[in-house]
């Protein structure tokens, strides 16, 4: 039974009873239909939300296997409730290049899923259209001032990065010519496309405080300089005034529901090895005012977004996480011990074993923070006795909690265990949040002390143009942002290749780009990828809609 069936299955819940049992009053809500709504800013609570117990949901390095962080996270939510704990989950929103790409939806699985799931993958409250068309607006006020002759603020063309967005996966979009056509259409420029993910305006909403602090951060974007060398923001522009009149709706949490009919929110999604990789500091304390315990998740590898949940957004918030779940697959270690895809279902106990140094780097880097892991093995049906009692094994000799986790089958009957655990780790729990480094440090020290603690580098070696970015930062004043370390999610270095636990390794640190409204400075490593393309087979041919409008092939 596929995840669409299984959804179908469910009678969903009026959303103004969703509201109710999250502690919203029925009319405080603004719905988007029967089944969304938005949470208007007013209703979040800081002194309460001091008293919810933040869980964090991350994971080891990903592999094509698929580790199931958003399965985990909403199942782990139905497993609380159902040991009478109030518990809400905060999830990031799915962008659509992705849905018909190759990765399919994001809405968890299973018995584990957020419900509308065919809205939530799709346009849902129209946030992702918002972040769009505020991104955009930028990039035309930019050409319209390069072609301006009464109120050009002489912009050097050559030293514009900000480029445009689309929420699609679209190759040929990478690289693009703009203004063509003779004098009437514009100065003639390369630039080009990234997916709407990846825009410096989602990662912005996704920090942002309100609605003036959304303001005065897209006043902050760094555009370029003019000939004479001047930096020119988008308030130079004029530009945030209007850009924030664009987002006045979408800077609200999303409010929807689990498929065990507990409240989740839904909210934001930024790249999590470009950006900050998890849902929004306004959604994160919202669920924080109205739960005991507020469940949220980190994208990719702990190594990529939680190291910057933690040195970012949680600086950059006040939070303080009780404790980290790990989410584990047997079948991902075994491939991160040399197994070949195509035999992960096979019984390996060599090939896990070879594979579980990942699992012990990722546990020692959330030590590091000074907060509590537990290990969450994520069960499949090939996963052996003999494969889960190794890991079991391991997390005792580790002295780490360990619990089978059955979410994707079972929902929260499921999660009891792991639910449990969590419950143990996070009442008797002596955490005392400790970031990796402070602020103001220099920026090659934030970066070291990132390549070497947590990626587990030996150096860090930077080319001559991150050499010329690094004074450009200085020049700027902003050496005091923290740094979002763009890397490959699939290895714990920046060479995809090395799989498990590296060592020896030199990370490489290209180029260093600003955004300064975001309020992060993003040291790029390897190849980064901002426009995905589609593969061969892309997702979208299976997704039909039938005569009665309901929708069909999403998963």
């Amino acid at each position: 039974m596929t995840d669409i069936d299984i959804a179908r299955k469910v009678q969903l819940k009026p959303i103004s009873k969703i509201a109710q049992k999250l502690g919203l009053p029925e009319d405080a809500i603004e719905p988007y239909g029967r089944y969304k709504a938005k949470i208007p800013l007013k209703f979040t609570d800081l002194t309460k939300a001091e008293k919810s117990n933040l869980i964090l949901v991350s994971a080891i390095s990903p592999t094509p296997a698929g580790e199931g962080k958003t399965t985990m996270s909403i199942g782990l939510t139905e497993g609380l409730n159902r040991l009478g704990k109030k518990a809400t989950v905060v999830l990031r929103e799915p962008s659509l290049g992705p849905v018909f790409g190759i990765k399919g939806g994001a809405t968890g699985g299973g018995y584990s899923q957020v419900l509308p799931m065919e809205d939530i993958n799709l346009h849902f409250t129209g946030d992702f259209a918002a972040i769009e068309k505020a991104h955009n607006l930028l990039s035309a006020l930019i050409d319209n001032n390069i072609q301006s002759k009464t109120a050009s603020l002489n912009l050097d063309p050559r030293t514009i990065s900000w480029k445009r967005v689309i929420d699609m996966n679209d190759r040929s979009l990478r690289q693009v010519i703009v203004g063509l056509g003779g004098t009437g259409s514009g100065i003639p420029r390369e630039t080009g496309f990234d997916i709407t993910a990846a825009s410096e305006i989602m990662a912005i909403l996704c920090l942002a405080e309100d609605l003036p602090d959304l303001k005065k951060r897209l006043g902050n974007i760094f555009v370029g300089y003019t000939f004479d060398k001047t930096p020119i923001y988008a308030r130079d522009l004029k530009a945030e005034g209007a850009m924030t009149a664009l987002l006045k709706d979408a800077i609200q949490p999303n409010l929807v529901q689990t498929i065990e009919g507990n409240p989740a929110i839904i909210h934001g999604g930024p790249f999590a090895n470009i950006a900050q990789g998890t849902n929004s500091v306004i959604a994160t304390r919202m669920g924080m005012s109205f739960s005991e315990y507020t469940v949220t998740e980190a994208g990719f590898g702990f190594d990529l977004g939680a190291e910057k949940f933690f040195d970012i957004k949680c600086q950059s918030a006040g939070l303080s996480p009780k404790a980290v779940v790990l989410t584990t697959t047997i079948r991902a270690l075994k491939y991160h011990g040399s197994a070949k895809l195509d035999a992960l279902t096979d019984e390996n106990l060599e090939a896990l074993g070879n594979g579980i140094p990942n699992l012990e780097k990722h546990l020692e880097n959330i030590k590091q923070f000074n907060v509590s892991p537990i290990i969450a093995i994520n069960r499949f049906v090939s996963d052996t006795d003999a494969e889960i009692e190794l890991i079991r094994s391991t997390a005792k000799t580790l002295g780490v909690p360990v619990a089978l986790a059955e979410g994707w089958a079972k929902g929260g009957e499921g999660t009891l265990e792991l639910a449990q655990k969590v419950v143990e780790l996070a009442e008797a729990s002596d955490a005392d949040f400790t970031p990796m480094y402070h602020w103001e440090q220099s920026v090659k020290d934030k970066i070291k002390t990132i390549a070497t603690k947590i990626y587990g580098a030996e150096h860090v070696d930077y080319t001559s143009q991150a050499l010329r970015d690094l004074k450009k930062i200085a020049d700027l004043g902003l050496e005091k942002l923290p740094v979002c370390i763009a890397k490959t999610q699939k290895s714990l270095s920046d060479n995809p290749k090395l799989l498990g636990r590296p060592k020896n390794f030199i990370i490489t640190v290209r180029n260093i780009e600003i955004a300064a409204g975001a309020g992060f400075l993003i040291p790029i490593t390897g190849n980064i990828m901002r426009m995905p393309g589609l593969p061969a087979r892309p997702a979208s041919e299976t997704i039909d809609i039938d005569e009665e409008g309901n929708i069909t092939g999403l998963f």
